[in-house]
């Protein structure tokens, strides 16, 4: 990594005005989590509400009084970031400055501005592994320190501290205040290394319509870390007032001037990756957390907010390709996002549910066939060759399998890139972040939306665990049509316990119950694996070097295949066993 010129002094720890902590036994409290948005879109529309998570803070041992209140070098105090990021080609930027929604709506020509940063963090990542990024950007003489932090469940909130320093040479006494507390003493005992700059010219307007107030960043520079270097072209929408609707809004105007890709990947992400040269994290999706007091609406807020922020984290690595847990990601936020609508309808019938659906099942088709080859290649074929040492053909079947997903990816890529893709993701956020449901629901049904969840989620998982009972009566005998039924039932059930669950997570048999059921849905996956991999075959017939290979793995998965194994009875007698947590009997 790169070395910064010099070693910040050690500095007593600061409060969050910028002055040192007073020397006592008295317990301060630091707010380290995010303000809350509270400017109404206007009449009738409902603030976003960002969680405010409070971090006890114990002063220092070593900390000493200050005679008189110290000179505060805290540039601003902690504040929540709304913020989306559009990527675009670097040569059509200009057009997307001179789009109409820009050019009637921005207060004046704006500001430009040459933003050189370096971004800083241990030899071990600490600070990246925890969810935080310490920069130090220099604009004209100014130098500003920043910290920011993720916020869970929610795709455009970001928490951001900033306090004036001296230099490029970070001041981690500053941050330390929105640090948690586990860290601190790690960070004292690691020095910070500057691990890569970024080098931008930045234009930012600032942009008035009727639901909120938007500054519009149009970024272009690039990424340095020691040799490698990444260039940046994005438009960036930080909401200054107003509802988070507006991003969206503003967002979908500019893609009809060209070709947009919506993201939430930060600079920093992008640049920690390059120093590691990594492809981008494929994230699984994160545990939901509902309170069981919850209306049936917040819940559903909850749920799809949750989808949104696993889908729109998933392209970047699906994209790049190097990581196949990429594409696995993005097919199952789409996935989970199908299942979270299909659940809505429960409700009563709601238009755009139906219009939504079809895009995600657009682009998980497009997606599927570089599943299928990265299943292939790097699970059946190895594991079957493996078994069988004497059979001739795996490598040239494997070559050809290689070319088949390079095929799939480019596929997939192209799908990434198209207009309907980028206009999908950002109208679902608006959908989300407007709440558009309620607009869908008829009058007789919207009571519904203000009732506790608890009951709805009660009756919708038990409509759903009685099918894939039914479905699986006199299991040992199913054949491998009945099985896949059965594992299309599961798979519901699973998505649906994903969310509603945590409604009855103070219940001993919530995880026992979500436990067995995720072992079932993988047992039975193995079956639809075997389909998959029949047609794959089919496709490489005619690869003749790799035919008696082709015909072993065919062999192996037939005799697989004959009858229930005994470990996936096994399954389904622990499955079947278990208390179900929604039970009034828990």
């Amino acid at each position: 990594m790169l070395k910064s010129d010099a070693t910040s002094a050690r500095k007593p720890a600061s409060a969050a005005d910028g002055n040192r902590v007073p020397k006592d036994n008295k317990r301060t409290q630091v707010i380290a989590g995010f303000l809350r948005q509270i400017e109404p879109a206007g009449p009738g529309a409902e603030p976003a509400v960002v969680e405010v998570a409070v971090i006890d803070q114990t002063p220092s041992q070593s900390t000493t009084p200050t005679q008189g209140p110290a000179q505060s070098n805290i540039a601003a105090p902690a504040a929540g970031e709304i913020e989306l990021k559009l990527l675009v080609d670097a040569d059509r930027m200009a057009d997307f400055n001179a789009a109409p929604v820009i050019a009637a709506n921005a207060r004046n020509k704006g500001s430009r501005r040459h933003l050189k940063s370096v971004y800083y963090d241990t030899s071990e990542c600490l600070l990246r592994r925890n969810g935080l990024s310490l920069r130090v950007r220099q604009s004209g003489a100014r130098f500003v320190q920043t910290v920011k932090t993720e916020v869970a469940d929610d795709p455009l909130r970001r928490g951001e501290w900033e306090a004036n320093v001296a230099s490029f040479v970070p001041d981690l006494a500053l941050a330390m205040p929105f640090i948690p507390q586990k860290l601190r003493s790690s960070l004292e005992a690691h020095p910070l290394e500057a691990v890569f700059t970024a080098d931008v010219h930045r234009h930012a307007r600032m942009i008035d319509l009727p639901t909120g107030t938007v500054e519009v960043a149009f970024d272009r520079g690039e990424l340095t870390a020691r040799d490698r270097s990444l260039p940046v072209s994005e438009i960036e929408l930080e909401l200054k007032s107003g509802s988070a609707s507006t991003i969206y809004e503003l967002a979908l105007l500019l893609a009809e001037q060209g070709k947009v890709k919506p993201s939430i990947r930060s600079k920093s992400a992008r640049g920690f990756d390059l120093a590691a040269d990594r492809p981008p994290a494929a994230r699984r999706p994160r545990k939901l957390r509902l309170d069981p007091s919850v209306t049936l609406d917040e819940a559903f807020a909850t749920i799809l907010r949750s989808c949104f922020v696993h889908l729109l984290q998933s392209p970047p690595a699906a994209e790049d390709g190097r990581n196949p847990e990429g594409v696995h990601q993005l097919r199952v936020s789409l996935r989970r996002l199908r299942s979270a609508l299909d659940l809505m309808q429960s409700v009563g019938t709601l238009s755009n549910l139906d219009a939504l659906g079809s895009e995600a099942r657009w682009l998980a088709q497009e997606l599927s066939a570089a599943r299928d080859w990265d299943v292939f290649r790097l699970g059946t074929l190895p594991m079957i060759a493996k078994a069988c040492p004497s059979v001739a053909g795996f490598d040239a079947l494997g070559r050809a399998a290689a070319k088949r997903r390079s095929d799939a990816y480019r596929n997939a890529q192209h799908a990434l890139d198209d207009r309907r893709c980028a206009v999908f993701l950002i109208g679902l956020g608006h959908w989300i972040e407007t709440r558009g449901w309620r607009n869908d629901v008829a009058a007789e049904d919207l009571g519904q939306l203000a009732e506790p969840a608890v009951g709805f989620a009660q009756r919708v998982l038990s409509e759903q665990y009685a099918k894939v009972l039914k479905r699986g009566r006199r299991f040992k005998s199913r054949t491998v049509e009945d099985l896949h039924r059965v594992r299309l039932a599961t798979k519901r059930l699973r998505y649906l316990g994903e969310f509603l669950l945590p409604l009855f997570a103070d219940r001993k048999s919530a995880k026992k119950f979500a436990h067995r059921l995720a072992d079932l849905q993988e047992e039975l996956g193995a079956f639809n694996d075997m389909a998959v991999t029949a047609s794959l075959l089919d496709g490489l017939g005619a690869e003749p070097d790799g035919a008696i290979a082709a015909a072993a793995i065919a062999g192996w998965q037939a005799r697989a295949s004959l009858g229930v194994q005994p470990s996936l009875q096994g399954t389904w007698r622990d499955f079947t066993a278990a208390r179900v947590p929604w039970s009034s009997q828990d």
